[in-house]
């Protein structure tokens, strides 16, 4: 509801309607699609770089749904100059006679308006994961122009439109065509997304994970933005055979889910060469499920309901989990193994997991808009009975590959009770001594965890530099010697052992891994403070290994948070400048600076004003390697002062690519991190 002032006017209530009234004449009915225009975050989560993403997701969503229902199995995405969104299938084409309800072309009511579609009923599709309908007229609200262009039949038909989903004119037939499938083609509307910059890694990972889930689809993915060439897109169906010149990729792959888990496992040593994989139909719900485990301590388990990523998994996952640790035990207990008769846990079958669980269904039901987690209770039971009768089965038809999983869920049971008696005594002993750390941990005086922040800072000269230029009653500090342990090549026993590890999970007052409460946490504010050079970012990589791991919530809840203290101080005459890059210290020092600017304490002569008399003033520019250079008072109004200081907040954007970076950078892998540091050399800042 909104209501509009007359500029110098009073504003006066509708008619009929008295003062603080409400009534039928206060309520905005909002035509066609605009209310997609008015609300854009409802339909596609953010305006931002996320929601621009989205709009191709969506597109190929459609092309997908038609693979994924068999009518289809040749995709292209492309890239154009222009930021234009091309997207191309071999399906069925989208119908293109009058719909009796609509009184225009079928094309034009999908097109135009919300929750039209083939995916309500009827026979147009069995699964879909564009259940709401609301998809392609989504991308036309937001988009300056569209071009919707359909051969089906043995002829070609073309609509297009403008502004908001408005059409130009009414769905035509443009000529005969041997040919079948749709193509789409849009331009995001800058009036909505104020930057529009298409990521071309994130398009390729996120079509490449939905390459792997529809066996024998090809998908190929062209980015000719900077293309220079004449071509006329229009007249032609799929563009890379014209295109050589361009970047692009194709994807292909015939194993399905199982080559998804060969992919993500090319990294890891696996326990088992044969991947499990089961394919099967119970109560209307399609089940897939592939899985392997490998020489690591985490768990990866990637979900999926019509070909939807749900990170947070649901009720597919809770059936998986349920069935994965009864199946095992019931495997353990049947052979009689000595020292498991207790029992496994979900945990201890989880370790070194790698698995795929994608179910498809009609009628499905998400939890939220953003399809995270599925609630179809069906799945559940579905998931449960098709895997544990596969799973048993796979069991005793393969021997070595049963003897290597109950390995290394016994060796994960044994870490469980070593890693409980480990952290129920650092716990014990930071009640008993009141979360405090003597002689470590310098707290704040405030009890307010929102208001309260601690840094974690690098030695001890860092640590009594901070400790006497901080705001006591709000900022902790909590110096760490040397490096802790890296925590992606041990377990929880001998992390807690740790010193370092064992000082920071009492100060955070928290508990650690699966007992890890937010709630409890003690400091909103995490600040990882490490020196400039090679060192410090080796410091802070470990912790946020460390973080990522084993705090996860932090990092989720938005509370971890990277220092910038400045690179160089810089003194001319009485003024002093600090400066946080090469290019803040060219633009403090002057060019006279710039050759002696890595060396303390530099006298040089620098112009100060041209075009007048020529005076010149002395520059001293010093270059700050470590926090311990700082005195008390430097340290607070560069890296700490609230009003001042720069930080940088820890998010995770892709949770799959998160798990890769970290076990590429940090795990046991040498010849994938060096494959890595190759790749990214150039990007590298060398502290020489």
């Amino acid at each position: 509801m909104a209501v509009k002032k007359a500029a110098g006017k009073k504003s006066q209530p509708a008619s009929g309607a008295q003062k603080g009234s409400y009534g039928a004449d206060d309520i905005t009915v909002l035509e066609g699609l605009e209310a997609v225009r008015r609300r854009p975050g409802m339909y596609i989560g953010t305006t931002g770089i996320d929601g621009l993403h989205h709009l191709i997701w969506e597109i190929f969503d459609n092309s997908r749904d038609e693979a994924m229902g068999g009518f289809a199995d040749d995709v292209e995405v492309a890239l154009l100059p222009g930021n234009r969104i091309r997207v191309v299938d071999n399906g069925r084409g989208i119908p293109v006679d009058v719909h009796k309800k609509t009184k225009v072309s079928a094309l034009e009511t999908i097109m135009t308006t919300l929750h039209a579609g083939g995916k309500f009923g009827g026979e147009g599709y069995k699964f879909s994961g564009g259940l709401h309908g609301v998809g392609v007229s989504v991308v036309n609200a937001l988009s300056t122009h569209v071009r919707a262009e359909v051969h089906r039949e043995g002829a070609s038909y073309v609509q297009e439109y403008r502004n908001g989903g408005k059409p130009v004119s009414k769905t035509k037939k443009i000529g005969t065509s041997k040919l079948k499938g749709t193509i789409i083609t849009f331009d995001a509307d800058p009036s909505i997304f104020p930057e529009i910059r298409y990521d071309w890694k994130t398009i390729v990972e996120h079509l490449r994970q939905q390459a792997y889930l529809v066996r024998g689809m090809r998908l190929t993915i062209i980015d000719a933005r900077e293309y220079k060439g004449t071509l006329d897109d229009t007249k032609t169906f799929y563009l890379r055979d014209h295109m050589l010149d361009v970047p692009s990729m194709t994807f292909y792959f015939e194993g399905g889910l199982t080559s998804l888990v060969a992919f993500q496992n090319r990294h890891q040593k696996e326990l088992h060469k044969k991947i499990f994989y089961i394919e099967r139909e119970h109560d209307d719900v399609h089940v897939e499920v592939a899985l392997q485990y490998v020489d690591d301590i985490s768990a990866r388990v990637s979900a999926f309901a019509n070909n939807i990523y749900n990170p947070e998994g649901g009720t597919h996952i809770t059936g998986f989990k349920t069935a994965l640790t009864r199946s095992l035990n019931s495997y353990v207990k049947k052979a009689n193994l000595k020292g498991v008769e207790e029992g496994f846990t979900g945990d201890d079958v989880l370790e070194g997991l790698t698995v795929v669980v994608s179910v498809k269904m009609e009628e499905i039901q998400f939890e939220g808009q953003t399809k995270a987690k599925l609630g179809s209770v069906e799945a559940r039971g579905a998931v449960e009975s098709v895997f544990s009768a596969a799973f048993v089965d796979f069991l005793e038809e393969n021997p070595n590959e049963a003897k290597a999983i109950i390995m290394k869920a016994v060796l994960a049971m044994k870490a469980r009770k070593a890693a409980k008696a480990a952290k129920d005594s650092v716990l014990r002993k930071g009640a008993l001594e009141g979360m405090t750390l003597p002689g470590k941990l310098s707290d704040c005086q405030t009890k307010s965890a929102e208001e309260a922040e601690i840094f974690i800072v690098e030695g001890d000269s860092a640590g009594g530099s901070s400790k006497q230029g901080r705001d006591r009653r709000t900022q902790a500090i909590l110096p760490l010697r040397g490096k802790i342990l890296n925590v992606e090549r041990a377990r929880l026993d001998k992390m807690l052992a740790n010193n370092e590890i064992k000082s920071l999970v009492i100060a955070l007052g928290a508990a650690i891994g699966d007992t890890f409460d937010v709630t409890k946490l003690r400091y909103h504010k995490i600040i990882i403070a490490t020196d400039a050079d090679v060192d410090g970012a080796h410091i802070r990589t470990l912790l946020l290994t460390l973080f990522y791991r084993y705090f996860k919530p932090v990092v989720e809840g938005g509370y971890l948070y990277i220092a910038q203290p400045p690179l160089y101080k810089i003194k001319k005459g009485k003024q002093i400048d600090y400066a946080y890059t090469e290019d803040e210290k060219i633009g403090y020092a002057g060019d006279a600076a710039v050759e002696d600017a890595d060396v303390d304490d530099v006298e040089s002569e620098v112009d100060e004003a041209e075009e007048t008399k020529k005076r010149t003033a002395k520059v001293s520019v010093q270059r700050y390697k470590g926090l311990g250079e700082m005195n008390p008072e430097e340290l607070w109004e560069t890296t700490m002062d609230p009003e001042r200081r720069l930080l940088k907040q820890v998010t995770i954007e892709d949770v799959q690519e998160a798990d890769r970076v970290f076990d590429t950078l940090m795990g046991t892998d040498v010849a994938s991190r060096k494959a890595f540091i190759q790749a990214h050399a150039r990007e590298a800042t060398l502290d020489l």
